[in-house]
């Protein structure tokens, strides 16, 4: 019976983003987008069981949450390897985990294609900054370098709330403070209202999940902090009604005067399959001037999407603009970039 160990050291090795470990599956990882097994047969459920509860002793964690609830989320760190971001989950009664490779520093934001204007979410005192995007489209990335920016930049107290923690930062000018949930803490809002007494500059929100959490997370960044937080929406219109469509209908006119005030960017972006074999993010940046701060007050937010299209001058861009641009490139093809469009008729005809 293979060590799972074996398996982490391989994913490493290949540059692989993902380990899956499936009873009745072969061991498989996902590199450059694609799924492939990783050795020949079919796991068996006791020796998933065997490699899943050897993932709780690596982490020195206690199994008793899994086995009680059929899920789980924590980080694995490996000496001289990497880090691991590892999912339990029950599948068909049998024991399975997803392991995201992370690695142990703080990758450079030029390197892994950020923008300069994304990077400037480092250089703000207050108000609130949302990152968006599907799983695994390279949030955590992002948000790692922006936090690094700040901690190398300026003497802050930042306080990260994450669901696990994926990147470990060092204090630099900074003073960083890192929270895991079930681990030092047990949700989000109480973090989050805890941290208010922790005289933060800068808390990093791993998810914003339900309403009292965005509650929260609004107030703090209406009381001088800044928030940065996720979401896994695609598109600022998309970021915009699904923050305002989780309050009831009679706070809704409160929330959208409330999130004009503090909301100050939404970035949106995806990793798209590269022609060269590797992965490229394309980025949506809207800044809220004051055209889009009367558009969201107005509750006329399908309108957004004109506004960032014409604002260029002020460090906006549009997700199929950015794709446009990737594709104008070389980078990716047009089966990529339609697939990813959110208009893939009126790119089409750009394209053309």
């Amino acid at each position: 019976m293979d060590s799972i160990q074996t398996y982490l050291q391989r994913a490493v090795e290949e540059k692989a983003s993902d380990l899956f470990l499936v009873a009745g599956k072969e061991v498989s990882m996902k590199k450059e987008g694609a799924i492939v097994p990783v050795r020949e047969g079919r796991v068996m459920p006791e020796e998933a069981e065997a490699m899943v509860r050897e993932l709780y002793e690596l982490a020195h964690r206690p199994i008793d949450r899994y086995l009680d609830t059929g899920d789980d989320d924590f980080s694995v760190s490996i000496v001289n390897l990497a880090r691991f971001r590892v999912n339990t989950y029950r599948q068909r009664g049998s024991m399975s985990a997803v392991i995201r490779v992370v690695s142990f520093g703080i990758p450079n934001w030029k390197d892994m294609d950020i923008p300069e204007e994304v990077m400037k979410i480092a250089s703000l005192s207050r108000g609130m900054v949302l990152v968006t995007g599907p799983a695994g489209g390279g949030k955590s990335t992002t948000l790692a370098c922006v936090v690094d920016a700040v901690n190398c930049s300026r003497n802050a107290h930042i306080i990260t709330i994450e669901d696990p923690i994926e990147y470990l930062h060092r204090n630099q000018k900074s003073i960083i403070s890192q929270r895991e949930l079930a681990m030092d803490t047990d949700s989000y809002v109480t973090a989050l209202r805890a941290s208010l007494r922790q005289a933060p500059d800068v808390i990093l929100l791993g998810e914003m999940r339900d309403l009292d959490t965005i509650q929260t997370a609004m107030t703090a960044a209406e009381t001088g902090h800044l928030v940065i937080s996720t979401l896994h929406t695609v598109g600022a219109v998309n970021t915009i009604d699904r923050i305002i469509d989780v309050f009831p209908p009679n706070q809704q006119q409160q929330i959208r005067i409330q999130l004009a005030q503090v909301l100050k960017t939404v970035i949106s972006q995806q990793l798209l399959p590269t022609i060269s074999g590797g992965l490229v993010p394309a980025f949506e940046i809207m800044h809220l001037n004051n055209a889009v701060r009367t558009l969201v007050r107005d509750s006329r937010i399908h309108q957004i999407d004109s506004v960032i299209q014409t604002s260029a001058a002020e460090g906006m861009i549009g997700m199929d603009e950015s794709i446009a641009r990737l594709h104008k490139a070389g980078r990716i093809s047009t089966e990529t970039a339609l697939h990813a469009a959110m208009n893939p008729d009126q790119l089409q005809r750009k394209l053309r």
